[in-house]
């Protein structure tokens, strides 16, 4: 269903006409703006529509809905459009064309972008510009991405709140009330709104994975030297162990948008020296794949809603042929308190004196919560932080060696208000160590994670992470399992797939089918389909009335529906997303 054909009042996102279909070309079903990257990719490289077209589209919904969220804070359109034509032309050359060619992106903006400021969110540094492009920003030209914007970060991108006094506040597309996360917050509100197919962000805390839960899109933390990192405008290098924390990488509305980012960023650029030519495909697994749900620590507060989340992500993985047993992971307590000692007290000694000069009271607030969490370290103490760094490291990937990915949560508690880190410093520990324990603790670790959406809670999305070793690993759950995820529809109790609706078979309340009293299971069907392969729905985000609630909405039928995962390619009328 088109925006522009919906009832109510509320602004109007005017879908410019599809382009008649060729005889050999299938576009995809909705607005253009709903396609994912791959889809567009491929309508554009068959002819079936411009990259021209793709764009003005994508231009028209960013400057309906983000004026409300204030998720994009450089309007790149201008420049977009031109690059659009010029994407047009070359096809009509002949030129051999990216991987992404004419796709919208965004980018976020504490990265270089050509002869743009890069001030991180502060407004005392709107006089650093870019003299050339960021290896990740220079990998995605290369492969005709374009980009539309760039997106909001908080104060030197130091906070998992997305607010600053240079751009003011991002809001969650799914609810106004709660954060979008940080500090990728921009970039997670512009792509689960439908902003750009592909949204950039970076990661040294959990800024990748924590906006992809709150805002219930899919990413991935690759292994830190997969995806080149280097900012020629900044005025010193970064500290070594923070520059082996910190990865950049792709949020996308699908996994299969995420494979082709990640492949796309991960090229070579010789001004990064930690960046390693891994292969993005790891061998081939023998036997059904250990999963370890990790066991949550006793001193945590988990919200229920949460546990049942986790157990309906590992029931998912179990009916896709996957083992999963709860274990207790290699300390996850001591890990992360490694992470927030080296962070902290690297960050004291290199920023700390000219970040507080130059940043907001919020800011101060809530760098003074994590500091607080921290131990002061002499230099001693910091050499034996970094040796630890090296036993945690040690200890994990012995573990991988039994159970080859870990299952385990974003957060444990529902997700926060907007400004949730200004309350005070108390509250502060409690969200980084109480609630993103499991977030933070992989970075220091270099370990891949990715985070998917699994259900909702109170109609707010709730993901889980799924984390392997190093390089190769990773990769290998991105791929999708044929099993299951062939044209046809399968039965949501006992799994059977036919390649075609048969008759014997009646749609669920749910939207996917059930045998009539003859399923072996029996019961209620799952809501949420299994995640095997980690892959993501692809939905919709649609302004409702006024204000700035926002509501899922089925990508085939246009109803108002939960948020789903779905892995098969079924194009029914049902309610489901996929």
């Amino acid at each position: 269903m088109k925006a522009s054909s919906r009832k109510g009042p509320g602004p109007k996102v005017t879908e410019k006409a599809l382009p008649r279909k060729s005889a050999k070309v299938r576009l995809p079903k909705g607005p253009i703006w709903q396609w994912s990257a791959l889809a567009t990719a491929a309508a554009i490289r068959s002819g079936a529509i411009s990259a021209i077209e793709v764009v003005e589209v994508h231009v028209e919904r960013m400057r309906a809905v983000n004026p409300e969220l204030n998720a994009v804070v450089v309007d790149l359109s201008e420049e977009a459009l031109r690059a659009a034509k010029a994407a047009d032309k070359a096809k009509a050359k002949g030129t051999k064309l990216g991987m992404l060619h004419g796709v919208p992106i965004t980018i976020k903006e504490n990265v270089d972008y050509e002869g743009r400021p890069n001030p991180n969110g502060v407004p005392a540094q709107m006089n650093i510009i870019a003299p050339s492009d960021a290896p990740v920003v220079r990998n995605l030209k290369k492969a005709g991405a374009i980009v539309i914007g760039l997106t909001n970060t908080p104060e030197f991108s130091f906070r998992a709140f997305t607010d600053n006094p240079l751009h003011g506040l991002t809001l969650n597309p799914w609810d106004p009330d709660i954060t979008c996360g940080g500090s990728s917050g921009g970039a997670g509100a512009a792509v689960a709104a439908g902003i750009g197919t592909i949204a950039h962000g970076n990661d040294i805390g959990g800024s990748l994975r924590w906006p992809a839960h709150c805002n219930g899109i899919a990413t991935i933390k690759p292994t830190q030297g997969r995806v080149p990192a280097y900012n020629q405008s900044a005025a010193t290098e970064r500290p070594m162990l923070a520059h082996l924390m910190s990865a950049q990488g792709p949020l996308a509305r699908s996994v299969g948008d995420l494979r082709i980012a990640l492949e796309v960023m991960s090229q070579r650029d010789p001004r990064d020296p930690w960046w390693v030519p891994a292969p993005l495909l790891g061998p081939k697994t023998k036997g059904p794949v250990r999963v370890a749900l990790a066991k949550l620590p006793a001193d945590m507060d988990v919200d229920p809603s949460v546990q049942k989340a986790l157990r309906q992500a590992a029931d998912h993985l179990e009916r896709s042929g996957y083992r999963v047993s709860e274990v207790e992971v290699p300390d996850i307590n001591s890990v992360w308190q490694t992470w927030c000692d080296i962070i902290t007290n690297e960050t004291v000694v290199m920023q700390e004196a000219a970040m507080l000069k130059l940043t907001s009271v919020d800011f101060h607030r809530a760098w003074n919560g994590i500091k607080a969490k921290a131990s002061t370290l002499d230099l001693q103490g910091w050499m034996r932080a970094t040796t630890a760094r090296n036993s945690h490291i040690r200890a994990w990937q012995l573990f991988f060696e039994d159970y080859p990915v870990v299952l385990a949560p974003t957060t444990v508690k529902p997700t926060p208000g907007p400004r949730e880190d200004t309350i005070s410093p108390e509250r502060v520990r409690e969200i980084f160590w109480n609630d993103i324990r499991f977030i933070s603790a992989i970075n220091v670790l270099g370990l891949p994670a990715a985070v998917v959406p699994v259900t909702l809670h109170e109609s707010k999305p709730i993901g889980v992470q799924l984390i392997a070793g190093p390089i190769a690993r990773i990769s290998r759950l991105m791929q999708r399992r044929r099993s299951r995820n062939e044209p046809g529809c399968w039965c949501a109790c006992c799994g059977k797939r036919w390649a075609e609706r048969p008759r014997a078979i009646r749609p669920s309340r749910h939207g996917r089918y059930i045998h009539h009293g003859k399923c072996s299971e029996g019961g209620r069907p799952n809501v949420i389909p299994q995640i095997g392969s980690l892959s993501v729905a692809l939905y919709r985000i649609r302004l409702v009335g006024a204000s700035t609630r926002r509501t899922a909405v089925g990508a085939a039928g246009g109803r108002e529906t939960e948020f789903r995962l779905c892995e098969n390619k079924d194009r029914g009328r049902s309610t489901h997303l996929c």
